[in-house]
């Protein structure tokens, strides 16, 4: 088939062909694709995004965790312009560097709280959050190597967690169902059990017994492997492709103390929890622990444009610098002009408009208020918020908390409800969750409030008419 010169005249129809004809998309099923049809995203203002017919649709997932401030914003777009038309690109190899990209680094390193002994004044820039784990993984075992232990290569994760899908990213992460594909994960990369309260809390355990219980199963993993093998332990604040999980006040306070004890180095992978999504620049400030390596990526530009990095601590940072002599790592777009700009503008945005602030002393309250009301819904099993991120979990039986069988996939069809009714919401199996963007007034929490209510309502009819209660 060949293309058109233009596709602004071309029918919904006409574009999902072109689409099932050239366009391989990420983490589908194509021949279901092809069957079904793309959802054709045409605009977008503010929350909403607007598809190919016509249809209005709320994005309560801030496009994929990422549009922080909203839709239109036209200094961004601005900021991109201007730039292209003073330097597009330049590479950043060979001892040379832009503007651009110098006055982010420090813009960052200005943004990241200080806790306790632990401070960042460098950046390493890629172009996503996978390239970042990536990078990561080769920070960390190059430390270990300079400092004379390259025996320490094993870094420990979590089961359900989302790194990335490089072959890296794709390892540190604990999704089976991409381990099972490309003989993953890579040697060296281990795995403990998430600190979901709700699934592995035992009868009668309270959730900070729980968070105790659950850290302790990285300190248990680092004494089977020996912890002078173990490099790392990489960890969401909160899991959020996983699907909104959000471990107890306990937690992160006895890891920090498990990898104190035991030297390793800690990652804090804040690719969705940065920027303001949790109350905070850097979700570590709020859950107060001291991570060596943090992960950023999506919100830095509000997805605008394509940008991810690593903040480095010091600790890693001067070890790689006075000991380390050339440092075999890098990619074409690391610090890319037009991507630091647009990020430069966004943060200005955040800073004016006190976006971090505003969610933790405003909008996340008020969405917390709201949200947990929904815990009242018969196919509710539990509701809770964090910061500006928010997860329910869809039962078949609220008092006994049994889950509906997997066959059904009871997440997808509350998805479908969601789409039909205006309204973005992911299915993570059965945990509806949403993100957001930062800049939502209380009208429109409530609009979206409402949204998940009916979406739930019309699960609840296709439940009750298919028998899928009894």
């Amino acid at each position: 088939m060949n293309a058109p010169h233009s596709t602004s005249q071309l029918s919904t129809r006409e574009i999902q062909d072109l689409d099932s004809a050239h366009f391989m998309h990420p983490f589908t099923d194509h021949g279901d694709l092809a069957t079904r049809g793309s959802r054709v995203i045409v605009k977008s203002d503010d929350i909403y995004i607007w598809d190919s017919e016509g249809k209005k649709m709320l994005d309560a997932m801030s496009g994929l965790w990422c549009v922080n401030v909203g839709y239109g914003r036209k200094e961004l777009a601005q900021a991109a312009f201007d730039q292209m038309m003073t330097l597009p690109f330049y590479n950043s190899f060979f001892q040379t560097t832009n503007v651009p990209a110098v006055k982010l680094a420090t813009k960052l390193a200005s943004l990241a709280p200080k806790v306790g002994d632990r401070s960042f004044e460098h950046v390493f820039y890629s172009s996503s959050g996978s390239e970042s784990n990536d990078s990561n993984v080769r920070m960390v075992r190059r430390y270990w190597d300079l400092l004379g232990q390259p025996q320490r290569k094993v870094i420990i994760s979590r089961h359900n967690a989302y790194h990335g899908s490089t072959m890296a990213g794709a390892s540190l992460g604990g999704m089976s169902g991409m381990h099972a594909q490309g003989d993953l994960p890579i040697p060296n990369i281990s795995h403990i059990e998430q600190p979901y309260f709700f699934e592995n809390g035992k009868p009668g355990e309270s959730a900070d017994e729980f968070g105790v219980r659950a850290a302790g199963w990285l300190e248990e993993k680092i004494l089977q492997i020996g912890a002078e093998k173990v490099a790392a332990f990489i960890a969401e604040p909160i899991q959020g492709a996983g699907g909104v999980i959000i471990p107890p006040a306990t937690y992160w306070p006895e890891i920090q103390r498990i990898v104190d004890k035991y030297g390793i180095l800690l990652i804090s992978d804040e690719v969705i929890c940065a920027f303001g999504r949790l109350g905070h620049w850097f979700a570590y400030e709020k859950f107060g622990y001291k991570p060596d390596l943090v992960t950023f990526a999506k919100a830095v530009t509000s997805g605008y444009i394509p940008l991810g990095g690593v903040m480095v601590g010091n600790r890693v940072a001067k070890v790689l610098i006075e000991k380390g002599g050339e440092f075999n790592h890098g990619y074409t777009y690391s610090g890319h002009p037009v991507a630091c700009a647009v990020a430069l503008a966004n943060l200005e945005i955040m800073e004016r408009e006190q976006l971090p602030k505003r969610v933790k002393d405003d909008i996340g309250p008020y969405l917390a208020q709201g949200f947990e009301k929904l815990a009242d819904h018969p196919l509710v099993g539990v509701a809770e918020t964090c910061g500006f991120t928010a997860g329910l979990v869809l039962v078949k039986n609220k008092a006994t908390r049994e889950r509906f069988d997997e066959k059904l996939s009871m997440g997808m069809v509350c998805r479908g409800h969601c789409f039909r009714s205006g309204l973005i919401m992911r299915a993570v199996g059965d945990r509806m969750i949403i993100a957001p963007p930062l800049t939502m007034t209380h009208a429109q929490i409530d609009e979206m409030l409402a949204l998940i209510r009916q979406c739930l309502d019309l699960t609840y009819s296709d439940a009750q008419k298919n028998g899928w209660l009894a």
